[in-house]
């Protein structure tokens, strides 16, 4: 008497990823980072030679190997192209896994810089700094935005875990929300305390990463490179975060060593990306859905992907703010709303979505 094997483990079934047989997990996201580093260079390369006015990719070489200053577009491509899009890059991947980071520390889908926080901490400090102090050089920002980062998401954790059931995703968005509000107040009373204030922070409260020089870089890079670090070190111990404090504990996991380090590296993360770029909405929230919809819900795949499609958002958003509007552009921050608001729609009303 023969036997059948159970459709989910015959070769010739159809498989979760493939139309043709199983293709191991480890495989199928093999295939996704392979193809996530592809979009992402593709997007870098689209950024240098894409705008207002295009250029062709032998004039994008010599200004890169070969460069002449008397030639108008080699000095578009190095003074103008090239800044945006390095900045893009860097500012891209510390919103990807600042938001990853949250979602997975909270437990809740909906979290993101926005939501908890951290971005009206950051925003309300550079502005303090703009309106009293009368600083309006972004990279005397970074400092600020790094303090108002922490401060906020300290009071907001202190916060969503009052009471006895300590920090659930729903108090901490709560408490969240709540300072956001206080917080934009605040700002906003800032803003129009005078003239000079409004003009300038009225751009950087879009957010945008043009117009910013590769100078700042030597501050906020270190600090983002360290935040991107202890991001990914805690991939591990958010793994079996998800399964609860107690099992997690049970594991071996030190939740103590693992918070701090969270909220470190997303302090560092989101404080120097809104100092340089200004708030960037929907990058954070949007690309860890879109990740875990091809990796499912491991976080030492989903946090290092999130690294690379990130910038790739921001960057493609980057070039369609700058060809939709024949007279000027729309500022990348404008951009990544407009497109990140629909699609994060159709990612949650997907049954199959990957959970946290």
């Amino acid at each position: 008497m023969t036997t059948t094997a159970p459709p989910s483990t015959r070769r010739d079934a159809p498989g979760p990823y493939s139309g043709t047989g199983l293709v191991p997990r480890h495989r199928h996201r093999f295939l996704v980072l392979l193809a996530a580093i592809a979009v992402l260079i593709a997007m870098a390369v689209l950024s240098v030679m894409v705008g207002a006015r295009g250029i062709a990719p032998g004039t994008v070489w010599d200004a890169l190997f070969r460069f002449d200053p008397s030639i108008d577009e080699q000095v578009m491509v190095r003074d103008l192209r090239v800044p945006r899009t390095v900045i893009g890059l860097v500012v891209g991947a510390a919103l990807g896994l600042c938001g990853a980071l949250i979602q997975a520390f909270t437990r809740n889908p909906l979290a993101d810089p926005g939501v908890l926080g951290v971005n009206a901490g950051a925003g309300f400090a550079v502005t303090f700094a703009v309106a009293v102090l009368g600083l309006t050089d972004p990279a005397q920002f970074v400092w600020f935005a790094l303090a108002g980062a922490f401060g906020l998401t300290v009071l907001v954790y202190t916060l969503g875990s009052l009471g006895a059931d300590r920090a659930t995703p729903v108090k901490l968005t709560l408490a969240g929300v709540a300072l956001t509000a206080v917080f934009s107040g605040l700002t906003s009373a800032l803003t129009l305390k005078s003239l000079a204030t409004l003009d300038l922070m009225r751009f950087w409260g879009v957010g945008s990463i043009g117009g910013r020089d590769l100078d700042i870089l030597s501050i906020a890079g270190p600090l983002i490179g360290a935040g991107l670090l202890i991001g990914l070190l805690t991939a591990r111990s958010l793994n079996a975060l998800a399964l609860g404090d107690d099992n997690a504990r049970a594991l071996g996991v030190p939740l103590g060593v693992t918070r701090v380090g969270v909220v470190l590296s997303v302090t560092l993360l989101a404080g120097t990306a809104v100092a340089v770029a200004g708030p960037i909405a929907f990058v954070g929230l949007m690309v860890p859905h879109v990740v875990r919809w091809f990796t499912g819900p491991d976080q030492r795949w989903i946090l290092p992907l999130t690294i690379l499609v990130a910038p790739a958002f921001l960057l493609a958003a980057d070039v369609v703010g700058r060809v939709v509007m024949p007279s000027g552009e729309l500022r990348v921050g404008l951009v990544t709303a407009l497109v990140g608001a629909p699609v994060l729609v159709a990612l949650v009303r997907r049954r199959n979505v990957s959970g946290l």
